[in-house]
């Protein structure tokens, strides 16, 4: 489950396009999709003038939202973002035991030690 917060005043719709992207993120970090995976996103803005405010009683109202051109810096913002988050959640895990299985940590000096070998990172 990726759940992305933005301050950016998006509708829904271009919420939706966001939480799309954190999809490349994903993919960057080695994922790959499978049947039965399970796996979403959502997006929220936590900007003011997007909150339905229950003692409000006009019938319409007016709100600013960024528009389709100013979307892209927020995409790139929201694939970084899952990146970074996904290999934080991976290097800073601990050895896990519950319902006696233990999933172990990942080994982080070995696996960098692999990603220099290969390129990945310097």
């Amino acid at each position: 489950m990726i759940v992305l917060a933005t301050d950016a005043p998006l509708d829904a719709r271009n919420l939706k396009r966001l939480a799309a992207r954190t999809w490349v993120g994903m993919t960057r970090t080695g994922f790959a999709a499978s049947n039965g995976s399970g796996d979403y996103a959502i997006a929220f803005s936590t900007a003011a003038q997007m909150r339905i405010r229950t003692e409000e009683k006009l019938l319409t109202r007016r709100v600013e939202v960024m528009t389709n051109d100013a979307m892209s810096p927020l995409f790139l913002a929201a694939i970084e973002a899952t990146e970074e988050a996904i290999y934080n959640s991976m290097f800073r895990a601990t050895t896990t035991t519950g319902h006696g299985h233990t999933v172990e940590a990942l080994p982080v000096d070995k696996t960098t030690d692999i990603l220099r070998k290969y390129g990945a990172i310097k």
